[in-house]
């Protein structure tokens, strides 16, 4: 059952304050996954942590906004960049900063990482190592551009291509550099024979177009910020990166496991590419072996693996912002898989773009503009299966399941950086570059203070709204088994102890094949009506209330 909030009202048509809810929590109900959402509004210097019901857990203080990210690392640490000014760099998600608080918000550590020479931005990711990716700007001058083969009449005194830095935490303000990777070590051009860089692009797919996009910036640093990474992501099974590009509209994986020095090069490290482009996906056309009509994506951001344990683990989510599509501008969450072998190789077929063609799976929605943020914003995987979306510009989060069905809704009520009283028009003035959900049991929450404090707007209406799933529901998982898996007839299904669930299976694209409740701890379900392939298995409790997912494959 699905709970929204609702006031009666009977005030003067000016009266605004009381007429209607604007921010917030608008639904909560029994299928979306119960845990603690982390965001930082793009004009507060706090981080919030709340629940499913919109209270707040812990907050975080800094002197500084953000710039742009924040997460929740598993001792309970908040991980932050922060914005700093900069009388070289000025583009859009400018950072700076990196900053560690503890739980209680006591600053552990903190790192200016910008010069007249670099200058972080966006996107930082925490490594099992403990040490920190970021993606930088770094300074190139007009002259340094042109050698490189750029066109002159497109450069304008400057451009900052992308670094990506991986620093190692060092006492309270210090840090080592450990390893780094420069796309201009990777660049290829067909503009000027005589300048460095000089061959045929389509035959170079493992290497970036200096002259691709040449015109196009966005914001105050005009073309100078020419690829606009936003986004970076780290594969431990793989160790491989991702770095998402908005202007090229396409996201590159290159290779971690080089040294400093291979990764300048081009025939080092586990793929034998050094720092070459590995595999890259949205926009073939950029490497020459695609047109308008084959592109894909559409100034994404938060290009991202699905993590292991997760419902369709290792592809990879992107959230497409839809900027300039064919058919109108509107958002929407994709998934591919991507042609990698078990190795970390990525296929590619002579004079063909990499695969695949088709998406996996992709939330839009109905009808498609009404969901649309044209710029930062992200998404997340979650254990249930269901999708958390961060609708950025609006700083509206959302959950859907599979088949897009809404089961989670939240508004930020921070605008221009203060909580906004309950009924007060937002404007759009309460952005949000990213959110997470964690999970009850994640470790980051063992032996805190867990209690739910007031909601973060003024004036919050009365609420009824009920947390649905407990720690040990999440915990039940243990309790099935199963078999065959693959399956070509008939599935059996033991869930021991459970003597009442409901059983719903899904196809890839989110399509219910079957859905029944049994008694029994013991039953069969025919699925030789099912085409040939992956099928998930979502489980609920006598209460609707979600327990896990299984995944099946039908031979």
């Amino acid at each position: 059952m699905k709970k929204y909030i609702f006031i009666l009202c009977f005030c003067s048509f000016y009266n605004w304050s009381f007429s209607q809810q604007t921010v917030g929590l608008f639904l909560n109900d029994s299928l979306s996954y119960n845990g603690y959402t982390l965001f930082a509004p793009a004009s507060s210097r706090t981080t919030y942590l709340i629940d499913n019901c919109g209270y707040v857990i812990n907050t975080w203080e800094s002197a500084y906004r953000p710039g742009e990210v924040a997460y929740l690392l598993e001792n309970g640490n908040l991980l932050r960049a922060c914005q700093l000014g900069s009388n070289t760099f000025f583009g859009g998600g400018i950072g700076g900063r990196l900053e560690i608080h503890d739980w209680d918000n006591n600053l552990l550590w903190a790192y200016n990482y910008n010069s007249e020479l670099y200058h972080q931005h966006h996107d930082l990711e925490y490594l099992p190592s403990g040490n920190i990716l970021l993606i930088a700007w770094e300074y190139r001058t007009e002259a340094e551009a042109i050698d490189a083969g750029r066109n002159p009449s497109t450069v304008n005194i400057r451009l900052w291509p992308t670094q990506i830095i991986e620093l190692q935490p060092v006492g309270a303000d210090s840090a080592n550099i450990v390893w780094e990777w420069h796309l201009w070590d990777h660049l290829i051009q067909d503009y000027d024979s005589l300048k460095e860089n000089y061959g045929v692009v389509a035959d170079h797919p493992e290497l970036i177009d200096i002259n691709y996009n040449s015109s196009i910036g966005g914001g105050p640093a005009g073309n100078a910020d020419w690829v606009h990474a936003n986004s970076v992501d780290y594969n431990p099974e793989l160790d491989q990166i991702i770095i998402n590009s908005r202007y090229f509209s396409e996201f590159w994986i290159i290779d971690h496991s080089t040294t400093t020095e291979e990764a300048a090069g081009h025939t080092a490290g586990n793929s034998g590419k050094g720092g070459d482009i590995l595999y890259r996906w949205g926009n073939p056309r950029i490497y020459d072996r695609g047109e308008n009509g084959d592109r894909t994506l559409f100034s994404q951001h938060d290009a991202h693996w699905i993590t292991e344990g997760l419902p369709d683990a290792g592809k990879i989510m992107i959230y497409n912002n839809g900027t300039g599509r064919p058919d109108g501008n509107y958002s929407s969450v994709d998934i591919i898989e991507p042609p990698v072998d078990a190795t970390g190789n990525y296929q590619l077929n002579p004079d063909e773009a990499y695969g695949p063609n088709n998406l996996y799976w992709t939330y839009k929605a109905d009808p498609p503009n009404s969901f649309y943020s044209s710029f930062i914003s992200g998404a997340q995987r979650l254990p249930n299966g269901n999708t958390l979306v961060c609708e950025g510009s609006k700083g509206r989060f959302f959950e859907v399941d599979m088949n897009g069905e809404l089961h989670w809704e939240y508004l930020s009520p921070i605008v221009f950086g203060d909580p906004a009283t309950q009924g007060q028009p937002i404007s759009g003035q309460n952005s949000v570059f990213r959110t997470y959900r964690y999970a009850l049991d994640y470790p980051a929450f063992e032996g805190r203070d867990l209690t739910p404090l007031e909601p973060i707007e003024l004036e919050p209406l009365p609420s009824d709204c009920e947390l649905f799933t407990s720690l040990n529901d999440i915990q039940i998982e243990k309790t099935a088994n199963v078999y065959p898996n693959p399956v070509s007839s008939y599935l059996n299904v033991e869930t021991y102890d459970q003597t009442n669930v409901r059983i719903a299976i899904y196809d890839v694209s989110g399509k219910a094949l079957h859905e029944s409740q049994y008694t029994s701890t013991s039953f069969q379900i025919n699925t030789q009506t099912f085409p040939k392939g992956i099928y998930f298995i979502h489980f609920y409790n006598k209460n609707n209330t979600y327990l896990f997912v299984k995944k099946i494959i039908k031979m």
